[in-house]
């Protein structure tokens, strides 16, 4: 057996019993973990009342190799970001990234820098007018950690520069990148400003003084990009882009 203590993230959590819950946590030094909290929900416990999602802590735990779930024996409660509960574009943004988190990490595969983005993700949506910048900024680091950081400076069929003259480009999630805009049904047609956006991330995520409908379609766009990877529609990323349909990405 190992012991960790190490900070948390709570993505999602369940009723185990009347006072247990099962809990889906992001830890900084050890990636996704899932584990029981025996007791938690009692008044007198160690796990600060219970695990909520959204909420940010210190988490002490028990892993046993020879089983799925480590064994959580205290949550020291630190942040709870109200604000996400108060406002219901960010608490639907916060939602969709912490279960675009679940779905793209596997257990015990660590990425801090995930982590830290998803913390500043969540602390800047808590800002007025700043949940769709902290969204769109979360999807990038969150892909690029991943491994799935789309080819965005020339035309990854051909290998020829973007023309950024023309009204729209293509992007094919299966091609990972910018493709000549054919209308063929393995692609999105995309405004070359979007793609400008979604390269300038690389060098600047604070400012974006862009429209925010410009944000809103480059967010789109990772959202079908992350779709497409994961082979299925989140329900989470209904909620956060109730505009987006199967059938356009709208970007």
């Amino acid at each position: 057996m190992a012991s960790l203590t190490d900070s948390a993230v709570c993505l999602r959590c369940w009723d185990f019993s009347e006072t247990s819950q099962t809990v889906s946590l992001l830890t900084r030094e050890h990636g996704l973990l899932r584990g029981l909290a025996k007791g938690a929900k009692r008044a007198n416990s160690s796990f600060s009342g219970g695990f909520d999602p959204l909420t940010s802590g210190q988490i002490v735990a028990i892993l046993k190799p020879s089983r799925d779930l480590a064994l959580l024996t205290a949550w020291h409660l630190e942040k709870v970001h109200r604000a996400l509960r108060q406002d219901l574009a960010a608490n639907r943004a916060s939602l969709y990234m912490v279960d675009l988190v679940n779905r793209m990490l596997t257990t015990h595969d660590p990425h801090p820098e995930v982590f830290d983005a998803l913390e500043a993700a969540l602390a800047r949506c808590a800002l007025k007018g700043e949940t769709a910048r902290a969204t769109l900024v979360f999807q990038w680091q969150l892909l690029c950690s991943c491994g799935y950081r789309p080819v965005l400076d020339h035309d990854v069929e051909t290998g020829e520069l973007l023309d950024e003259t023309l009204d729209a480009v293509g992007f094919s999630s299966t091609r990972g990148g910018t493709v000549a805009d054919t209308g063929a049904p393995d692609r999105w047609r995309v405004r070359p400003e979007t793609i400008r956006l979604l390269r300038s991330l690389d060098a600047d995520t604070s400012s974006m003084a862009v429209d925010d409908e410009v944000v809103q379609r480059a967010n789109r766009l990772l959202a079908v990009y992350a779709r497409d990877l994961l082979g299925e529609e989140p329900a989470a990323m209904r909620w956060a882009f109730p505009e987006l349909s199967s059938s356009s990405a709208g970007t």
